[in-house]
């Protein structure tokens, strides 16, 4: 299978594929404890865990021709996360999710390339719904989902911890976007 590279771009973000030159960035984001406390196991990540995601990553995009975007600061050219669109196997639907470094925090970045993932997903993939899973607690990511138009839909446990599940279909995507 060849691999054609989506890169999409906003006004001050570039979400590209990850690249071997973003693991010591991608390791800095991922060793925070306040970064991870939501994900996964809940603890930072070691460098050869980060390996292991950034090969998972690709691995997505391989097999599903879709998945996860490193987002790069267009002003620096620094990596200050990752946003993308994934569905592996097992999963309760088709999820955008976002995690961005402490030090890009506030900056609407979040907002920003998640809603340029999510036009990709619904005018692109032609995606009828998406999800995001959030852990309750993550205040921060419910209230990008919410600027996202995205409206709780139920619960659900998922690798050892309860996520609220929150989505919005294309209709109400489309009619969000036909009010701005």
């Amino acid at each position: 299978m060849e691999m054609k590279e989506v890169i999409l771009e906003t006004e001050r973000l570039v979400l590209r594929w990850f690249r071997e030159d973003d693991f010591e960035q991608f390791c800095q984001v991922s060793a925070d404890a306040e970064v991870m406390r939501f994900l996964g196991d809940g603890k930072p990540m070691e460098p050869l865990d980060v390996w292991r995601q950034m090969a998972t990553i690709m691995g997505h995009w391989y097999f599903r021709g879709h998945g996860i975007w490193a987002v790069e600061e267009k002003s620096s050219g620094k990596l200050v996360g990752r946003i993308g669109l994934m569905y592996p196997g097992g999963w309760p639907g088709f999820e955008l999710g976002w995690i961005l470094g402490r030090d890009s925090w506030g900056k609407g970045y979040a907002t920003e390339g998640a809603r340029r993932a999510l036009e990709y997903a619904f005018t692109e993939m032609n995606r009828d719904h998406v999800i995001s899973l959030i852990a309750p607690a993550n205040v921060a990511s419910i209230r990008v989902a919410e600027r996202l138009g995205e409206k709780v839909e139920g619960e659900t446990h998922l690798m050892g911890r309860d996520v609220l599940i929150y989505g919005i279909s294309r209709e109400d995507w489309r009619n969000q976007n036909l009010v701005r």
